[in-house]
């Protein structure tokens, strides 16, 4: 186990900002000047009413300032220079918790993005995209406000009650004790409330995930919600999430609500005892009047503070509950490890070794899978719908690892390669084309970023996207939109195949590429696949048997297994599986 795991989150929190340290050490210097000098108006209040009260007796006269004028003038220019202070530590500490709160926000997402991007496919399966979403940004947001905040409010509160308490046991140590009534309820209040707050704002966090969840998946399938007349069904379903996101935050304030009531309570018995006890030893003739008057604005200075503690206990305990979040992604573990081994020449010869593949729920959807590709040829693999054909493509790129068996590329075991060096040998052109919200251009050379406009170009050509890119608004600088949405399906495809040109890898995958096209786009990407198969290893896995029937060798998969292969015209004679499809497929007979 993580011997991390264990510890609690703000023992985490504290040492991931382990490299901003000397930052942080600066930000509480800065703050705890800041507070010290804050704290000095009550004692110039004090001074003022000495030198008013006490005249040539007063503290002030000790130290040859002779004249009442003279020393309300010493007590302004301390003052000034007092405000000085106070505002130059302000501003210091404000730039830097400021500053550090942005720079652990920031660290704290890019770590965080970066391990969710070494994930095991079967990891984004299981999770929905708003929930990441509310880790990444709400959580990550929810640590900025406390070091921005919370942080400085806690050492400010610690300044002031060291510094009160000593300045009083200091003037006046026969009525100090009174000061420290309020300690231990605060204390004890804090710890209780902290308790109480803990698991609500866990649950607050986790309304939130569930929310952000379901926001997502609603803005992805906009499409389908219209097209069903779905809009107030879906304005239900997230009015039901955000009603328990409300109610967990209802729960949560509820007790932090009632925190500050009871502070003030406290505050205020300590208040109390010193104004009487203490005007009692004014009129006693024990206690200055000027150092009466600074202990009572004092105590009410604490009050600031302490009723503040209720709102910084309430950033700490969100912060918590994010850590925590943040914390337990960063502890999760992933399957898939890279290999070191790099192949100098890729000629991508692939070769499946009785493999086998189950999820880790059991089912098994590959049984001893025996295919070969030799180099700079064509496999086709064919099949009924959930036969296994794209899991064979998913083993192939590790977003999974066979059970059982082997997968080789030019002879070496896919795990022991170096696994950017494997997915960068292999392009990938699937059914469901993803485009990023940006140009034509920038889809294009994704994962190319470096190619010249001349081969975005040519790349373009090959793949038979030219003449519509050209014919958009802004030609390749046009925006598609968010998945391309802008584009159709056919355009989206023909891009998708430019990238995968520009890549120019050893091995090229097409996974459905032409399912979901017109006739006319399906005719504009078989010329593009017999160009940008020569001479390189391919692997296209179709319905359309048209598009496989010139493949040096065909795989029929049923039920996770190969059942025949050949040729096509081998497979026709055979009068199996894939004659049937054939048949189908021509009209000869009815499915």
């Amino acid at each position: 186990m993580n011997p991390q795991k264990t510890q609690r989150p703000l023992a985490r929190l504290f040492a991931y900002t382990r490299p901003h340290r000397a930052d942080m050490y600066l930000a509480t210097l800065y703050t705890v000047l800041n507070s010290f000098f804050d704290l000095f108006p009550p004692i110039l209040i004090g001074m003022a009413i000495d030198v008013l009260v006490g005249g040539e007796q007063s503290f002030l006269a000790r130290f040859g300032l002779e004249g009442q004028e003279a020393q309300l003038i010493a007590i302004a220019v301390l003052a000034i220079i007092i405000h000085v202070f106070e505002s130059l530590f302000q501003y210091l500490y404000e730039v830097k918790w400021r500053n550090l709160a942005q720079v652990v926000e920031h660290d704290a997402r890019m770590e965080a993005y970066a391990h969710v991007q070494q994930q095991d496919m079967a990891y984004f399966e299981d999770r929905s995209t708003g929930g990441l979403l509310s880790i990444l940004n709400d959580d990550v947001n929810q640590l900025e406000r406390f070091l921005d905040i919370g942080a400085r409010e806690i050492i400010h509160l610690i300044v002031s009650i060291a510094f009160i308490c000593t300045y009083f046991f200091i003037i006046a140590p026969q009525v100090a004790w009174l000061s420290l009534l309020p300690i231990p309820v605060i204390i004890w209040g804090s710890i209780r409330f902290q308790k109480l707050l803990a698991p609500r704002y866990a649950a607050v966090r986790e309304e939130v995930g569930l929310l952000n969840g379901q926001l997502s998946n609603n803005l992805g399938g906009i499409a389908t919600i219209k097209s069903y007349t779905a809009e107030q069904y879906e304005v239900g379903r997230i009015d039901q999430h955000s009603l328990a996101y409300r109610a967990a935050n209802e729960a949560a304030i509820k007790f932090s609500a009632a925190f500050i009531p009871l502070i003030r309570m406290a505050v205020l018995a300590g208040f109390i005892a010193i104004l009487v006890w203490g005007g009692f030893l004014v009129i006693g003739g024990s206690l200055n009047p000027g150092l009466y008057s600074s202990m009572v604005y004092m105590t009410q200075r604490l009050l600031w503070p302490l009723t503040r503690l209720g709102q910084t206990l309430d950033l700490y305990q969100r912060a918590m509950a994010s850590t925590t979040r943040i914390m337990d992604l960063l502890d999760t573990d992933y399957d898939i490890r890279s290999g070191d081994i790099q192949l100098p020449d890729m000629q991508g010869a692939v070769h499946f070794e009785d493999v086998t593949f189950a999820y880790s729920d059991g089912t098994t959807v590959l049984k001893n899978i025996n295919l070969i590709v030799p180099a700079g040829k064509t496999a086709a693999l064919v099949g009924p719908t959930g036969s296994g054909k794209s899991t064979v493509i998913k083993l192939l790129l590790r977003f999974y690892d066979a059970t059982a068996g082997r997968i080789t590329v030019d002879g070496v075991d896919v795990r022991a390669l170096d696994l950017h060096h494997l997915r960068g040998g292999i392009g990938l052109v699937s059914q469901d084309t993803y485009l990023f919200h940006g140009t034509a251009d920038e889809n294009i050379r994704y994962g190319s970023f470096d190619a010249t406009p001349a081969h975005v170009v040519n790349a373009a050509k090959i793949g038979e996207a030219h003449d519509f890119i050209s014919q958009l608004p802004n030609g390749y600088e046009t925006v598609v939109g968010e998945r391309g949405q802008k584009l159709s399906g056919g355009q989206r495809q023909r891009i998708s195949i430019a990238r995968a040109v520009l890549k120019d890898p050893p091995i090229l995958v097409l996974d459905e590429a032409t399912s979901a096209v017109d006739n006319e786009t399906e005719a504009a990407i078989q010329r593009s696949m017999e160009t940008i198969t020569v001479g390189r290893t391919t692997i296209i896995i179709a319905h359309r048997l048209s598009t496989v029937r010139n493949a040096d060798t065909i795989y029929v998969v049923d039920d996770g297994r190969i059942v025949e292969q050949g040729t096509h015209d081998d497979l026709v004679r055979l009068n199996g599986l894939y004659a049937d499809l054939w048949r189908i497929q021509t009209g000869e007979r009815r499915a």
